[in-house]
């Protein structure tokens, strides 16, 4: 009876896809899976501005034209080479003078400020455990008038 139980588990595991959000072991997959479509970037497509942390990434261009390019080319190696796939409401083309929202902070050409979900988020949790982690984080952007208020919230 138990070797059917381990075998309904272990079939039920293989039949989903993914890892499983905030399990220890995801940020390692993630990045080894991924490690793939780095090397693709780099050295198929030979593109100099790209960022990625786990699965968000970026791409930095001066045309839209080469964005739009670029954008199919990847949708295939994900498909084709990694059996993944672009989520279609999370690809956004545009200029970087409007401000490009990645990792919690809007990331402009000369300065970056805290996305307002990550400020409210912020302000609900900060306690006396966790206030030096917040005061550091907030050290790599324009958040004077936050790191200000942080300290009178405990």
């Amino acid at each position: 009876m138990r070797k059917d139980a381990s075998a309904r588990s272990e079939a039920t595991w293989q039949s989903k896809k993914g890892l499983p959000l905030g399990n220890l072991t995801s940020q390692l997959f993630i990045n080894l899976y991924m490690n793939e479509f780095d090397q693709f970037v780099k050295h198929k497509l030979k593109l100099k501005y790209y960022i990625r942390y786990a699965d968000d990434f970026v791409f930095l261009s001066d045309t839209k034209n080469d964005l739009t390019a670029i954008l199919s080319r990847i949708a295939v190696y994900l498909n084709d080479g990694l059996k993944l796939s672009l989520h279609p409401n999370k690809i956004i083309l545009k200029t970087f003078s409007s401000g490009l929202d990645f990792l919690g902070w809007v990331n402009f050409p000369q300065h970056r400020v805290l996305r307002a979900a990550t400020k409210r988020r912020m302000m609900k949790k900060v306690n006396e455990k966790n206030i030096s982690s917040y005061l550091g984080l907030l050290k790599h952007g324009n958040t004077r008038k936050i790191s200000t208020s942080i300290p009178n919230l405990v």
